[in-house]
């Protein structure tokens, strides 16, 4: 029986970027590993990898990233390869671009959810993303 359950990888916590509460940070990342924020973004935030937008955290501009946990506030469009969680304590506004979604009770969104294919998001990211995330060696 196939299901396409892609298997999980296991995550060094070394190779997890945090952007910790009480920090500010204005301009683009660009990352190979997962991001967490708990802080402030104002620009582009891609990662490869997963993203998890902490409660209290906020991004001003455009997300995307292969998958996301999302509790916090964002401005702006948020393009996602795999899963988008939206979490209870969410709001989003902008435009939405996933290939699946799950929405808990008690999230906001002011915008548009569009569902996209692997290959819409790569041609996004090849279009959008002009900071190339660096590969670890």
């Amino acid at each position: 029986m196939n299901y396409n359950i892609k298997p999980s990888t296991q995550v060094d916590a070394n190779n997890v970027s945090h952007i910790s509460a009480g920090t500010a940070i204005k301009g683009e990342i660009s990352s190979v590993a997962d991001i967490r924020v708990d802080g402030k973004v104002e620009g582009k935030v891609y990662s490869k990898g997963r993203v998890v937008v902490g409660e209290d955290a906020s991004v001003t501009g455009t997300l995307a990233c292969e998958n996301v946990d999302f509790w916090g506030k964002i401005e702006g469009d948020i393009y996602v390869k795999d899963t988008f969680s939206l979490k209870s304590t969410a709001a989003v506004n902008g435009n939405i671009h996933v290939r699946r979604i799950q929405v808990e009770m008690g999230a906001q969104i002011n915008g548009t959810c569009n569902m996209i294919t692997e290959d819409d998001y790569d041609t996004f990211v090849k279009d959008v993303i002009t900071t190339e995330a660096p590969e670890v060696e």
